[in-house]
């Protein structure tokens, strides 16, 4: 039986999504799983460095890994209303915060690569893990941040503004949904394999639907700092449709998202396809 390495977020979403997996709840015999739970900027570095299996990434860092991961059709955070903002204590423009130093959440985040495609002059960046970020914004530390995850349901109660929605921006210009985060496996698991953890993963999610609340208490073990009412919302904003299959619609978001970046010298240009053939 192989055990394969999997690793995803502690964020709702992904314990809400992977929970009937890791559980035995869905699944095949023939596979069994070590999982680990990281911030996404930590598994985006694991993944660039080949040493996950299986693991949930961001958009951006897709761009870098295409040579020896291929994206999974199942398990994806993508959406309309569900994007990064940028917002800030000391300032209420996006022209105010040219050249001010602004907080991202990681180097390889969707956020981050957003943030250079809506202005590639918003270079002064400081890289931070997620939730310091709101804090140091407030401080004053930093002049302006990039937030995601449930940051975007409670940046008010730091005294910040919202200065750009860059889902919002990022759906006005191409019209598509913001592709923030995927799962991808190793191409050398090869194709059969591959294929047989996409199922797997799809039932995943269709078990968390169809069994609301059943996965309540190991999601709440993960996020202990949230509200219960803040965990909900993260769930119901980032777990919809495209985590059951990306469909044509997800699949030309994620590929709109890595040529507008090869177009910008972001992400390496690659000729292999994001799915295994």
């Amino acid at each position: 039986m192989p055990n394969l390495s999997l690793a995803y977020s502690p964020c709702p979403n992904d314990t809400f999504i992977f929970y009937p997996l890791v559980h035995g709840l869905v699944g095949s015999p023939e596979f069994s799983f070590r999982e680990r739970l990281e911030d996404v900027e930590t598994l985006n570095r694991l993944a660039l460095r080949g040493e996950l299996d299986i693991t949930k990434i961001s958009f951006h860092l897709l761009g870098f890994i295409r040579k020896d991961y291929c994206l999974l059709r199942s398990g994806g955070a993508l959406g309309r209303g569900c994007g990064p903002l940028v917002v800030s204590k000391r300032f209420n423009e996006m022209g105010e915060i040219k050249g001010k130093r602004i907080a991202v959440p990681g180097r390889y985040t969707t956020a981050n690569l957003l943030l250079r495609l809506f202005d590639p002059e918003l270079d002064n960046v400081v890289f931070l893990p997620f939730h310091e970020i709101m804090g140091v914004v407030a401080s004053g530390e930093v002049d302006a941040g990039v937030i995601i995850h449930e940051s975007r349901f409670t940046f008010p109660e730091y005294g910040l503004t919202r200065l750009l929605d860059l889902g919002e921006w990022w759906e006005k210009e191409t019209g598509h949904p913001i592709p923030l985060g995927g799962i991808v496996a190793k191409r050398s698991l090869g194709k059969e394999t591959v294929d047989s953890i996409d199922r797997m993963l799809r039932a995943s999610v269709e078990y968390g639907f169809s069994h609301p609340g059943e996965a309540n208490a190991y999601i709440r073990a993960h996020s202990r700092e949230m509200s219960e009412e803040v965990c909900a919302a993260h769930i119901n904003l980032y777990v919809n449709s495209f985590s059951i299959d990306l469909g044509d619609e997800g699949e030309a978001a994620v590929t709109t998202l890595l040529s507008r970046a090869e177009a910008a010298g972001l992400v390496p240009r690659s000729t292999d396809r994001i799915f295994l053939p």
